[in-house]
């Protein structure tokens, strides 16, 4: 069955989750999280003051919470959300980055979160067993981002938040920030403007939306390091950032600092109740 989203004449194929080489595209995530598990857990900058700030002062989590984190990574986000709630639920389809996310829970010694091993297009739980759910950085790597969504709207209690927080590109610049992150990062599916992404909470019926936008700064070449991208492809990668310093093509702010290439990810937190 062919399904496609149509977003602001930007049309996206989710016809198949297997790409041409016969590789499912879950198959792809695994194998490049895997990789990133230890570097991506070790980032300082996916622990920034200010984005988790932000995330709290959207999210207002309550000590009678129960949080599911979806695609929650090494755990860093369902982590601080153990501080502040009465249990935290991580699920995410990379074996690894739940063993990153258990060593984290041990070191900050937090008895009250639980981990499963699963794809996030099926979650395992059932109906209305979370309060509130969010994914970080997670949508622009999904084949069917709406799938997820009711997902992640089924789990969710009548009156519960659902937080989405993601890249999103000017959508003058969409089609050139997915290009180079294609190249950086082969798990990438296509990142959706902020218009986009709203537009896709609206329709899946959820209430009062409210966003706030910030900018995650990152060097290029820690990046690089950090994300395995195919090694004829780095070259590429860096000339599009140099050209991007001088023409803006990438809408990531591209900048020398110390004579590296510093860079902007375009970052939007979206919340809505379900009714």
């Amino acid at each position: 069955m062919n399904n496609f989203y149509i977003w602001q004449n930007h049309v996206l194929n989710v016809d198949s989750n297997t790409h041409e080489n016969g590789v499912s595209h879950n198959d792809i995530i695994v194998s490049q999280f895997t990789k990133q598990a230890i570097p991506f857990s070790q980032m300082a900058q996916h622990s920034n003051h200010y984005g988790l700030d932000l995330m709290f002062e959207m999210s207002l989590p309550q000590i009678d919470d129960k949080v599911l984190d979806v695609a929650c990574g090494p755990g860093i986000i369902a982590c601080e959300f153990a501080n502040k709630v009465n249990h935290v639920t991580g699920i995410d389809i990379t074996p690894a980055m739940i063993e990153e996310a258990k060593n984290l829970q041990i070191e900050r010694k937090l008895s009250n979160i639980d981990w499963k091993v699963g794809d996030v297009a099926r979650l395992p739980f059932g109906d209305d067993s979370f309060s509130l759910v969010v994914t970080r950085y997670s949508f622009h790597h999904l084949i069917e981002p709406k799938q997820v969504l009711e997902e992640m709207k089924r789990v969710c209690k009548p009156k519960g938040k659902i937080f989405i927080i993601d890249v999103t590109p000017d959508k003058n610049k969409v089609e050139a920030y997915n290009q180079v992150e294609k190249l950086r990062d082969s798990s990438h599916t296509g990142a959706m403007t902020f218009d986009m992404l709203r537009g896709l909470m609206h329709e899946a019926g959820l209430t009062n939306l409210k966003s706030r936008h910030h900018e995650l700064e990152m060097g290029l070449e820690s990046i690089l390091e950090s994300s395995f991208p195919n090694p004829e492809d780095i070259p590429k990668i860096r000339q599009l950032f140099k050209i991007d310093i001088t023409l803006d093509n990438l809408g990531m702010k591209s900048h020398l600092k110390n004579g590296e290439i510093f860079f902007y990810f375009p970052i939007s937190m979206i919340l809505g109740i379900k009714s």
